[in-house]
């Protein structure tokens, strides 16, 4: 594969930081795009019951809210992901934090709820290239100066995204308060303001790619990515309501997706490389795990606070507050464990503490005391914390650098697959009413998954060496970073 080569000849550094060291300037950049995505998700938890007062539409129509910003991220962070491999970052992060911003407009003036899922849309796309375009300036960061990027730059990504899902409820019931359910979209307005200027004086500039005959670098897959969007799509509808009448929607993603794999194993430059990835077990390993520690982590986030209000008798804000302690846990976790690099010690950790916080919500009932609702949310915030930085840390290393951008947008790919799995129980087990047997079989559900993640760590001796200090992996050119914003 031609791609541009990376400059690694020291550059003129500011505020004589070393010439070897990461670049830390790209770091408010970074964080304020990897957060966009997440912390929309956050306020909209609290907006969506008065965008439904609003609008005059019940909790099944506005749920497509979240299935729109579902749907578009899931497809399109491997698809940005690419680009940004193919582009650099640079283009690819300001095309997206623009349309963040036009997509905060349309969502603010939206008349209907049509609009509004079409804005929640827009801004899934938008918010596609912050994740992928931090991950590959980790990489190209490694690349230029020789040195493995130091973790403690990983941790402030996994930390930072974290952080947002604890004040992000909060801040949405702060600007619900402040100017209605409207300024909960049009807070995407700064962002993106405060995003393209950041962007445009610290994010490398990259050269234009190599137009010559035959070359690779500039051929984009767009067969390939359309042909996964088609067996994506019918999937996540699938997911979101399981129906025997819907039986066409997985024949559909089945049939999608062998043409899929027809189409990336013949293509010169494919969108997924099916052999690399094929022969890439472990990262294949690493995605089924997220796939497996996020419907975990989003059925109790979603299932257990919806029975403390409905099993348990708490208020909104009330069980809003007892799920603190898991975010303030996986905080705390996160900042004390992220600068070891070992990653299968996290990963077995995190399905051991995700298989012990199941275990404690099977012992919750419609009288259980405070405390222990406390002690549940802590016993998973502890996995919250290890999981999440680990499987990030191993996605780094296992990645084919020249594909660290779409390998990143796969992990968070994943991670939906995950939440829309949940969702799909939380359906099963709670749709007719929140209580406390409905739990259980949830906690079951969640049982099995975490157990199932235990077993593909234990399983994965691959994971010995990844992250293990002085591994080298041998790396292909990627982009090259001819200059940096004033």
């Amino acid at each position: 594969m031609n791609l541009r080569a990376v400059r690694s000849a020291p550059r003129p550094r500011r505020g004589g930081a070393p010439e070897d060291a990461f670049d830390r300037r790209l770091l408010a950049p970074m964080m304020l795009g990897a957060i966009l995505n997440p912390v929309n998700s956050a306020i909209l938890a609290v907006s969506l019951v008065p965008i439904g007062a609003a609008v005059g539409a019940p909790p099944a129509a506005t749920a497509w809210l979240v299935s729109a910003l579902y749907l578009a991220t899931a497809i399109g962070q491997p698809v940005v992901g690419r680009l940004i491999d193919l582009h650099g970052p640079r283009r690819l992060f300001l095309a997206g934090t623009a349309l963040t911003g036009v997509a905060g407009l349309v969502g603010m003036l939206a008349p209907n709820l049509g609009v509004l899922i079409a804005a929640r849309v827009l801004l899934g796309f938008g918010t596609c290239a912050g994740y992928p375009a931090a991950m590959y300036l980790v990489r190209s960061e490694a690349d230029r100066t020789g040195r493995d990027s130091p973790a403690a730059v990983l941790t402030a990504l996994a930390v930072t995204t974290q952080t947002v899902a604890v004040i992000g409820p909060s801040l949405g019931g702060l600007l619900i308060g402040l100017g209605g359910w409207r300024t909960t979209l049009a807070v995407n307005i700064p962002l993106a303001l405060a995003g393209l200027y950041l962007g445009a004086r610290r994010l490398p500039r990259t050269a234009p790619p190599r137009r010559t005959r035959g070359s690779l670098a500039t051929t984009l897959d767009l067969a390939g990515m359309a042909l996964f969007a088609a067996a994506l799509v019918p999937l996540l509808l699938f997911l979101m309501h399981p129906s025997a009448a819907d039986w066409y929607l997985p024949a559909t993603a089945v049939l999608a997706a062998a043409c899929f794999a027809r189409r990336e194993r013949r293509a010169a430059d494919p969108f997924i490389d099916l052999r690399v990835l094929g022969g890439n077990l472990p990262l294949i390993a690493t995605y089924i795990r997220a796939l497996l520690a996020y419907t975990v982590a989003y059925a109790f986030l979603y299932g257990c606070t919806q029975w403390m209000q409905e099993g348990r008798g708490l208020t909104a804000p009330q069980a809003g507050l007892v799920q603190l302690p898991l975010f303030g846990t996986a905080i705390v976790v996160s900042a004390v464990t992220g600068r070891r690099r070992q990653i299968r010690g996290k990963l077995l950790a995190g399905a051991l503490g995700q298989i012990a916080a199941c275990t404690l919500v099977l012992l919750l009932g419609p009288h259980s005391p405070i405390w222990l609702l406390l002690v549940v949310a802590l016993a998973f915030g502890i996995p919250q914390g290890l999981n999440g930085l680990a499987l990030q840390s191993a996605v780094y290393h296992q990645a084919h650098p020249a594909r660290i951008g779409s390998s990143a947008g796969l992990l968070r790919t994943f991670s939906y697959l995950g939440a829309i799995v949940a969702a799909a129980a939380i359906g099963a087990f709670l749709g007719h009413g929140a209580d406390t047997a409905g739990l259980h079989q949830l906690a079951w559900f969640m049982l099995a998954a975490a157990v199932l993640h235990l077993l593909v760590t234990v399983a994965d001796r691959s994971l010995r060496q990844v992250g293990a200090p002085q591994q080298d992996t041998p790396a292909p050119p990627a982009a090259a970073a001819t200059h940096r914003g004033p």
